[in-house]
């Protein structure tokens, strides 16, 4: 079931069986599941509506996927008035395009619903990429194919009533392990799904160089409170820095850059938190973990 209102490039939540199972098996019993990069926050939000957590952390640094999730918390039937509202076509878009490239300096419905518009309008909800069918919409589909008005108001309103339970951030990643996920103790998870090292700067606004993935590293590495999971794309730059921790290769569908899979790697705090395959197979959770020297 899809509990996130919003499409994200490269969104884990086919992961949440996965998670939810890592959750009880890092013995989690009415904790906190946080994500410092949060984008389509669907896996928190499966684990907060599921039981698996009371409470979940989400943070982006990104001003325009910070103000959706904020509107939805704060004021939810004021954004649901606008996708109930607002009609769904090319003018509109240009429209709300440009609202989210003039107005993404400060929190505002405006830009919270510019971001909503665009993620559901868009080819496989990339904020920077063009509306779905072309500006001729003469594609295959049209620009209202993932702007289904009554389901994501539907998902909208679900998440909201859980707004007692959800901390919303929008802090760069190293302000956030400092000073918040401090703040959090071994009866958590800390979920970290960074920029891919190879196809950030195609997919995301705030990506990362080499160095900053080599700074992540090292602050990860040495002293995030409580317990944590890294997934990452699958390249040897990854791997030489986390070689030190249980490191698996696991394939995922994705869909914004092709339609087949790609191999990515999960990183665990600690090697006995890494699941065997007969373990997952008995949850009836349809990933396979490789040794990265396979």
């Amino acid at each position: 079931m899809l509990y996130s209102p919003l499409r994200y490039p490269g969104g884990k939540g086919k992961l949440a069986p996965f998670m939810g199972l890592m959750i009880n098996k890092m013995n989690i019993k009415n904790g906190t599941y946080i994500e410092p990069f949060a984008g389509g926050a669907g896996v928190a939000l499966m684990l907060l509506m599921e039981g698996y957590v009371d409470d979940i952390v989400i943070n982006d640094y990104d001003k325009a996927i910070y103000s959706v999730w904020r509107a939805i918390i704060s004021e939810p039937e004021n954004l649901v008035d606008r996708i109930l509202d607002t009609p769904i076509n090319i003018d509109e878009w240009k429209k709300q395009k440009e609202i989210y490239v003039e107005q993404n300096k400060k929190y505002s419905l405006d830009l919270a619903f510019a971001t909503f518009f665009l993620n559901r309008t868009n080819r496989s909800g990339i904020l920077k990429g063009g509306p779905i069918g072309g500006f001729e919409q003469t594609g295959n589909y049209g620009i209202d194919a993932r702007y289904n008005a009554e389901k994501l108001v539907e998902r909208i309103r679900a998440v909201a009533k859980y707004k007692k339970h959800i901390k919303v951030y929008n802090k760069e990643i190293v302000s956030f392990i400092e000073s918040v996920l401090p703040n959090y103790g071994q009866n958590s998870m800390t979920y970290f799904d960074p920029p891919y090292f190879n196809k950030g700067p195609e997919l995301y606004k705030n990506f990362f160089d080499k160095e900053d993935h080599a700074k992540i590293a090292q602050l990860i590495l040495n002293g995030v409170p409580g317990n944590w999971i890294i997934t990452y794309d699958d390249t040897p730059e990854i791997i030489e820095l986390y070689k030190q921790q249980c490191i698996r290769r696991y394939d995922l569908n994705y869909s914004a850059a092709n339609t087949g899979k790609s191999s990515e790697v999960i990183v665990f705090n600690d090697n006995k938190f890494c699941p065997t395959n007969q373990e997952l197979l008995n949850q009836k959770i349809n990933i396979n973990l490789r040794e990265v020297n396979e």
